[in-house]
């Protein structure tokens, strides 16, 4: 098992390790001047080029790379006392506040927004699953079958817009959607992030349902559960203790890779609800060619789901022996 653990750690840092290198290149493939959106459309030439050489654009690639990945650790400074702005996690092009700021006021709004829409969506979708799969062919089974449908086909935008008229501004039965820190108020975290958590599970919870009915329906044809059965074993032992064993491993994998593209709906749901996290963060960014935020996006976002992947192995393979022998 250590050995297996080794083996993925390494893979996910070197996974890591190649995307903050393709980010930088990225960075150097656009066809804007970093130093002219940096300093701003009206500066002169010789301000450019003083913009320049403080960002320590005129150095070899390599060493630019070098202070980038040291940047991302413990940030970067150069003679003059200013952060770099680029190529590294420094001073946003505008507004004039450090990416790191930024990102640590914007990272809890996300993980509130992505951690609770998949508690929800896990705890709706695996429970309307299983009991649409115990109940095959009758009327909850097709109820659970065509909500899925419904959730699957459904727009986010749309969802979430219908959501915020009927539930906000039709009834006034929820406030408006903000993010509060759970250690001031959890009741007014909880209510002003209900709405952006039903919206942004809708996706997941759809797929969760087919996929914890499907599993359950293959493993109830299974020969050893018909064993189970003839042994005189009660319905609920052999749903509970046979089955649901048998079909968790599928299921633990994708609600551990449902957890990474939680951040693709957040940027989505983020804009529609006016929340400040990284999702909306990052389309401002890309509006005003933010680049150092653009930047520290896709490395989040990287991190997100190389991790999301990794603790999925992990699961699978606590579940499931047969994986660290492969």
């Amino acid at each position: 098992m250590l050995r297996f653990i080794i083996r993925r750690v390494l893979l996910a840092t070197l996974t890591l390790s190649m995307v903050s290198v393709i980010t930088f290149g990225l960075f150097f493939a656009i066809p804007a001047d970093p130093a002219r959106l940096q300093c701003g459309e009206r500066c002169t030439a010789e301000q450019v080029e003083a913009v320049r050489h403080n960002l320590g654009l005129n150095d070899p690639i390599h060493e630019q790379y070098v202070a980038f990945a040291k940047g991302i650790f413990v940030g970067r400074s150069y003679e003059n006392g200013t952060e770099c702005a680029a190529p590294c996690l420094g001073l946003m092009n505008l507004g004039g506040r450090e990416v790191t700021e930024v990102v640590k006021d914007a990272f809890p709004i996300t993980a509130s927004l992505a951690v609770g829409a998949w508690i929800l969506q896990l705890t709706l979708g695996i429970g309307l699953g299983m009991i649409a799969a115990v109940k095959r062919g009758k009327l909850i089974d097709k109820f659970a079958v065509g909500v899925a449908l419904v959730g699957a086909a459904t727009p986010i935008y749309f969802f979430g817009a219908m959501l915020l008229v009927i539930f906000r501004y039709e009834t006034s039965w929820l406030p408006q959607p903000s993010y509060t820190s759970p250690f001031e108020s959890l009741s007014a975290w909880f209510v002003g992030m209900l709405l952006p958590w039903l919206t942004i599970a809708l996706i997941g919870f759809a797929f969760e349902t087919r996929m914890t009915r499907s599993q359950m329906l293959e493993t109830l044809d299974e020969d050893f559960i018909r064993t189970s059965r003839a042994k005189g074993l009660r319905e609920r032992a052999v749903f509970g203790r046979h089955a649901l064993r048998a079909s968790v491993t599928p299921v633990a994998t994708s609600a551990g890779l449902s957890l990474a593209g939680l951040l693709g709906g957040a940027v989505v749901t983020e804009t529609i609800f006016g929340l400040n996290g990284l999702g909306k963060r990052a389309v401002d960014a890309v509006r005003a060619l933010e680049l150092s935020m653009v930047m520290a996006t896709v490395l989040i976002a990287a991190l997100f789901v190389v991790v999301s992947t990794l603790l999925v192995d992990l699961l699978y393979a606590a579940i499931d022996p047969r994986v660290r022998l492969s």
